[in-house]
């Protein structure tokens, strides 16, 4: 289970609607540049832009960001291959992306419960 280990490595996704480039470089630990460029190689990587370009990601958007991060620097995929997984069949079969969302999930009940415990 290396992949969930290296997910436990990365801070939870704040319960937020929006997050900054920085925002998601930090959480995600991925360099501003890095983000950019992938938005140019990964169709499905798609922030929104606001007032002067300035992107705003979303949590679909962080999930992803995430998965694609596991696949290049966890499971060794080269862009292409990455891309490939992705856009192919696989993906949706893919179960990296269920574990990302129950790892979040349980973080965040987690979260819950320690503000509910006096």
């Amino acid at each position: 289970m290396q992949d969930l280990d290296n997910k436990s490595e990365l801070s939870p996704i704040p319960g937020k609607l929006y997050f900054t480039i920085g925002e998601v470089s930090s959480f995600c630990g991925v360099k501003p540049h890095v983000l950019r460029y992938w938005e140019q190689e990964f169709p499905q990587l798609k922030p929104v832009k606001r007032r002067g370009n300035r992107r705003y990601y979303q949590r679909q958007d962080v999930l992803m960001i995430r998965q694609i991060r596991s696949l290049l620097y966890d499971q060794g995929f080269t862009i292409g291959g990455a891309r490939q997984r992705l856009s192919g069949e696989e993906q949706r079969n893919d179960s990296t992306r269920y574990k990302q969302l129950i790892y979040q999930m349980v973080t965040e009940l987690e979260d819950v419960l320690k503000t509910l415990k006096p």
